[in-house]
């Protein structure tokens, strides 16, 4: 597979764009995934080996149990680089950053100047910031998911995720099934939708931060529709996007995210909702699909009682921003088709 992934790679390089798009749309889910964590791997190299000659930064550590000065490596250490030099709690319970008591910033994301570093976990005194990178990490996971569950035939195209919104009681993903119009989760699907996620949490894997170029990210997800639409305009003040990878898969977002799948506990995906309706380039009627999750950060026990509402809460179509301009969302009570994931 590493073979034929270098081979397109250099196919993509050395011919037109446009005369390889035809091809590349061929791709399953599966090998475009593998292909985007190729292209990933390569970049992050290539950006590493770049730095050039290495400077020293001072990062002047605030916390428990003292504050202290670190003299770190100029864009190559990152805050999780500092927390290893603090103890093991550090590593493992932190899961996100706050330089100069006010930029969030990732546990894996290089520091590129002299700055203070205080780092935050779940029961930490303001906890607002880390809550919205806990939400927004369990979303891309939830794409991560969505892309991985489905049956090689069934192509997934996984469109965009809201901003996080903690009050609306569930995280999303909007995603394009284009093989299944009239899906209907059963409860064993979901469940297995659950036990994928659950996978992926007890993993561990990093969440990986990574900023391309505009060209670069076309590449990266030139087989699915709805990127390659959102991309020029992301890209548009800076000619950058930022990209985060945990395991293989890779996908957008502004960030930041916590530390690693592992701070994810209990998880549940509780319902998956039918959005039809128009996107505002196109009155052409379109069709994609809400999944919705609930979780807890790791270490956070409630009782059984107290969960379940949360999930019952979960169930109900989260209202937050919807792709289309005019939000429709379809109710019938038409069979389900049955389609299994792979748990």
């Amino acid at each position: 597979m590493k073979r034929n992934l270098s081979f397109l790679t250099q196919r993509l390089l050395q011919t037109n764009y446009a005369s390889t798009l035809p091809f590349i749309r061929l791709l399953s889910t599966q090998e475009a995934i593998e292909r985007r964590h190729h292209l990933f791997t390569l970049e992050k190299k290539r950006q590493l080996e770049n730095v050039g000659r290495i400077e020293k930064i001072e990062v002047q550590y605030k916390g428990v149990p003292n504050e202290c000065t670190l003299v770190m490596n100029k864009d190559i250490s990152t805050p999780y680089d500092c927390a290893r030099h603090l103890s093991e709690w550090h590593m493992e319970s932190s899961a996100l950053a706050l330089l100069d008591g006010q930029v969030p910033w990732d546990m894996h994301r290089p520091l590129t100047d002299n700055c203070t570093l205080e780092l935050q976990n779940f029961s930490s005194v303001s906890p607002q910031q880390v809550n919205k990178a806990f939400w927004r990490s369990c979303s891309l996971a939830l794409g991560a998911c969505a892309a991985a569950a489905f049956r090689e035939h069934v192509p997934v195209l996984l469109h965009s995720f809201p901003g996080p919104d903690i009050r609306s009681g569930s995280f999303t993903y909007d995603v394009a099934l284009p093989s299944l119009p009239d899906w209907r989760p059963t409860e064993l699907e979901l469940r297995a939708l659950s036990a994928e996620f659950v996978k992926l949490a007890r993993r561990g894997s990093l969440f990986e931060r990574l900023e391309v170029g505009r060209e670069l990210a076309l590449e990266m997800f030139v087989e699915n529709e709805y990127k390659t639409q959102q991309i020029p305009s992301i890209a548009r003040d800076s000619g950058k996007v930022t990209l985060y990878r945990i395991d293989k898969h890779v996908d957008i977002s502004r960030g930041p995210m916590i530390s690693n799948t592992s701070q994810i506990g209990r998880v549940t995906i509780a319902s998956v909702h039918k959005l039809t309706g128009s996107s505002p380039d196109s009155a052409e009627a379109k069709q994609l699909y809400r999944f919705q999750g609930v979780a807890l950060p790791a270490g956070v026990h409630i009782n059984h009682f107290a969960y379940s509402i949360l999930e019952q809460r979960a169930r109900k179509l989260n209202p937050v921003r919807s792709p289309f301009n005019s939000l429709e969302v379809d109710e019938s009570n038409a069979a389900p088709e049955s389609v299994s994931a792979k748990a």
